[in-house]
C-alpha cells in the first residue's frame, strides 16, 4: 500500500522530541495549547513488547510466575508504572504525562512499540498486502510507521472533537541504539514529506557538571550522531542541574550549528510543573511560532482566549503553591517503593490534590514488608523505623499491585489507619486489603484471605478471581479501561459522593460535540450523572483481575462496612467507605489515571484534605502539650 501524499490544505504539524523525556514534550504541548492550538501526542518505545501490560514496574528477572504477578524483582533495569487509557490500552507512563498536562484523552494507538509495528507489518504480509515482494525494514516497516503516525495525528483528543493542529512525537531510547534505527529513519522520511515549517525536531541532551564545569562534549557528540542519521535538531533542550552559563550556550550553538536562541536550558526546578514556565521564560513560544509558521494558522478567537486563560491558571496555581507554608505527610505503603516511578500516577495525583489544598506534599515511601512481624527478627531497625514512619503520617495510602508478597504489611497498615482514625485511601489492591483487614478484625473471620495468595486457596476467600478472567491469562487478561460505577442508595452519608457531586461537570473549555452518551466528558473527566435506575454514576479507569467476594458482603455490611458504589450489574463492589471515620475509603478503580494538573481526582482530593485536617489536629495537640510543659503544667496539673 503506497504512502498517501500530504493534503496541502489540512497539514498537521509535527514536533519531535528526541531521547525521551516526556515532561519536556508535555511542557511543549502546554505552551502550544496556551496560544489556542489543539495538541495530540504519540510515544514511540523501541522495546519488543506489544504494550506495557506485562512489564514489571521494577523490571523482570526471568521468572514467569514473578512476571505474571508484576515481577517482584528489584533489578537495575527499571521501567516504571503501566498507564491505562479509556480504551483499556496498557501503555508507557509518558502517555500519562501527556494526558495530565494537556487535558486530553488518548488511545492505545498513541503508543507505538517495536513489537506492535512489527506485528502490524507481519500481519499485512500474511494477508497478502505485499504479495510478490520481499518485505524489508526499509521501505515497508518505515512506511507503515509514517502511515501510523499520520493516521493517529488526525484523531480528535479533546471535547472539540476536531483534528489536532500539532502532533508531538516522543521517541524513546537513545540515538545510536540498534533498536531505534528504524524509527529514526521513519521520522527522517516523515520530515522530508511533511515539508518545511511543518516539522520541528527538539533534541533533549544532558549537560553534566563535573567539578563545577558544565561539559558540552556529550551533547556535541549526540548532535553529531543525530545528524549522521539524517535529522537536524531545530531546538536543543539541555538538561542540567543548574542554569546554563552563557559561555556554555554559546559553545553549544557554535559546535552544534544552531543559533543561541535554539539552545534551551532545562535546569532543575522545584517541580516538573515549573518546566512550561521555564521554557516560556526563554522565548520558546516565539521560536515555535517562527519554525512552524504558526501565525499562518487560523485559530478561533475563543480557543485563543481559552488558551490564555488556562495558561494564567497554570501560572497562578504553581506560583501560589510555591508560597505554601504548611505541609501534609502521606505514607505510601506499597510493594515497589524502591522505584518511585512505579507509582508515578499516584504521586502526581497526590501532588495535584496537595496543590489544590495549598499544602506542600511530603511522601513517606514505605516498603510494606517492613511492617510485617517477620521483619522484627530479620531487621529490627527496619521494622521499628517503618512503624515510626507509619505512626507519624497524617494519611495512609495503599496503592495497587499484584502478587501476595507484602500484603500482610498492608493489612496491618490498614488496621492502624482504621483503629487510630488516620485517613486512609485504598486503590484497587488497597481496597481489597481494607476488606481483608475488616473481615479479620471486625467480622471475626480470622483466616480471611485473597485467592491471589499462591500457596493454596484460602478457607475464607473474601477476595476472589473474577469469573470472566482466567488466572492464566496474559496480555490484557484483566478488567481494563473506563467502566461505570453506580452510587448506591446507602451512599447518602458518603463524603466521596459529595465531592463528586460538588465538582460541576467540566470540559477542557472547547466547544463540545452534542452526541455525548457516556458518563465521562470527551476529555475523560469522571462526571456524576443519573443512570436509568436514577442512581448517580461515575466513570473511572480499571485494571484488576480480583474482586470482593459477594458471599461476604452481607456480613461486612452488618458490621458497619458500607459498599456505596457497585458496577452496573450490582454484583461487583467498586467503592467502600466507613461512616464513623474521618476518611476511610477504598476504590476498586484507579482514579489517578484521570487526575489532571488543574483538576485533581476526587478520591485523592478528599484524602489529602482529610489528611491535612488530621495533621493540623495532631499539631494542635503537640503545641498544647509543649505549651503545657513550658508553663509547668501538663493535662491541667
Amino acid at each position: 500500500m503506497p504512502l498517501q501524499p500530504f493534503d496541502p490544505d489540512t497539514k498537521t504539524k509535527y514536533l519531535l522530541s528526541g531521547i525521551g523525556k516526556g515532561v519536556i514534550a508535555s511542557s511543549l504541548g502546554v505552551l502550544l495549547k496556551s496560544i489556542g492550538l489543539k495538541v495530540t501526542a504519540i510515544k514511540i518505545d523501541p522495546y519488543m513488547n506489544i504494550d506495557a501490560g506485562l512489564m514489571s514496574p521494577t523490571e523482570y528477572d526471568g521468572s514467569k510466575s514473578e512476571a505474571l504477578d508484576a515481577c517482584e524483582a528489584d533489578t537495575d533495569d527499571r521501567h516504571g508504572e503501566c498507564f491505562v487509557l479509556d480504551d483499556g490500552g496498557e501503555v508507557d507512563l509518558d502517555l500519562g504525562n501527556y494526558e495530565r498536562y494537556l487535558n486530553i484523552t488518548l488511545t492505545r494507538e498513541n503508543n507505538i512499540t517495536t513489537g506492535k509495528i512489527y506485528q502490524h507489518v507481519i500481519n499485512l504480509e500474511r494477508e497478502g498486502e505485499y504479495i510478490g515482494s520481499t518485505v524489508q525494514i526499509v521501505p515497508h516497516l518505515t512506511d507503515e510507521l509514517q502511515k501510523w503516525i499520520q493516521r493517529v495525528a488526525k484523531v480528535p483528543v479533546d471535547s472539540s472533537r476536531e483534528r489536532p493542529d500539532i502532533c508531538i512525537i516522543e521517541l524513546g531510547g537513545t540515538v545510536g541504539d540498534i533498536e531505534s534505527a528504524p524509527f529514526v529513519e521513519a521520522l527522517r522520511c516523515l520530515r522530508r514529506r511533511a515539508g518545511q515549517n511543518n516539522f520541528l525536531h527538539c533534541h533533549v541532551s544532558l549537560v553534566p557538571v563535573i567539578n563545577g564545569e558544565q561539559k558540552t562534549k556529550p551533547t556535541q557528540a549526540a548532535i553529531k550522531d543525530v545528524r549522521s542519521a539524517g535529522l537536524s535538531p531545530d531546538i536543543i533542550a539541555c538538561r542540567c542541574s543548574e542554569p546554563l552559563a552563557k559561555s556554555t550556550t554559546d559553545k553549544l550553538a557554535m559546535f552544534c550549528q544552531v543559533d543561541p536562541e535554539q539552545v534551551v536550558a532545562v535546569h532543575d526546578v522545584p517541580s516538573t510543573y515549573h518546566v512550561p514556565l521555564l521554557l516560556a521564560s526563554q522565548g520558546l513560544i516565539s521560536l515555535l511560532r517562527d519554525v512552524l509558521r504558526l501565525d499562518g494558522l487560523s485559530i478561533p478567537s475563543s480557543y485563543v482566549s481559552l488558551g490564555a486563560e488556562t495558561w494564567n491558571t497554570w501560572k497562578t496555581l504553581i506560583t501560589t503553591h510555591d508560597r505554601a507554608y504548611e505541609s501534609v505527610k502521606i505514607c505510601l505503603v506499597g510493594k515497589y517503593t524502591s522505584l518511585h516511578d512505579s507509582y508515578l500516577s499516584v504521586r502526581k495525583s497526590l501532588e495535584h490534590a496537595s496543590m489544590r489544598c495549598a499544602r506542600k506534599l511530603e511522601i513517606i515511601w514505605l516498603d510494606s514488608t517492613h511492617l510485617e512481624p517477620e521483619m522484627l527478627s530479620k531487621s529490627p531497625a527496619a521494622f521499628h523505623k517503618a512503624w515510626a514512619h507509619l505512626c507519624d503520617a497524617s494519611g495512609i495510602l495503599v496503592p495497587g499491585g499484584f502478587g501476595y508478597r507484602g500484603t500482610e504489611g498492608m493489612v496491618v497498615a490498614a488496621n492502624w489507619a482504621r483503629e487510630s482514625r488516620v485517613p486512609y485511601l485504598g486503590i484497587c489492591l488497597g481496597m481489597q486489603i481494607a476488606v481483608i483487614e475488616f473481615c479479620r478484625n471486625v467480622c471475626g473471620i480470622k483466616n480471611a484471605q485473597s485467592e491471589e495468595k499462591e500457596e493454596k486457596l484460602p478457607e475464607n476467600p473474601v477476595i476472589i478471581n473474577m469469573p470472566e478472567v482466567s488466572r492464566k491469562a496474559t496480555g490484557a487478561g484483566m478488567r481494563l479501561g473506563l467502566r461505570n460505577t453506580l452510587f448506591q442508595d446507602n451512599s447518602g452519608f458518603s463524603r466521596l459522593r459529595a465531592l463528586y457531586e460538588s465538582e460541576a461537570p467540566q470540559t477542557d473549555g472547547l466547544p463540545a460535540a452534542s452526541d455525548t452518551t457516556t458518563t465521562a466528558t470527551a476529555d475523560g473527566e469522571p462526571t456524576l450523572k443519573a443512570s436509568p435506575s436514577a442512581l448517580p454514576v461515575i466513570s473511572e479507569r480499571h485494571r484488576h483481575r480480583f474482586e470482593v467476594n459477594p458471599k461476604y458482603i452481607a456480613t461486612m455490611a452488618s458490621h458497619g462496612l458500607d459498599f456505596i458504589g457497585k458496577d452496573e450489574s450490582g454484583e461487583r463492589m467498586e467503592i467502600l467507605e466507613l461512616r464513623d471515620h474521618p476518611w476511610f475509603v477504598g476504590v476498586q478503580y484507579h482514579p489517578e489515571y484521570l487526575s489532571r494538573v488543574l483538576r485533581p481526582s476526587m478520591p485523592y482530593l478528599g484524602f489529602v484534605a482529610a489528611a491535612a485536617a488530621y495533621g493540623d489536629q495532631q499539631s494542635d495537640k503537640a503545641r498544647k502539650t509543649i505549651n503545657g510543659f513550658s508553663h509547668g503544667t501538663v493535662n491541667g496539673v
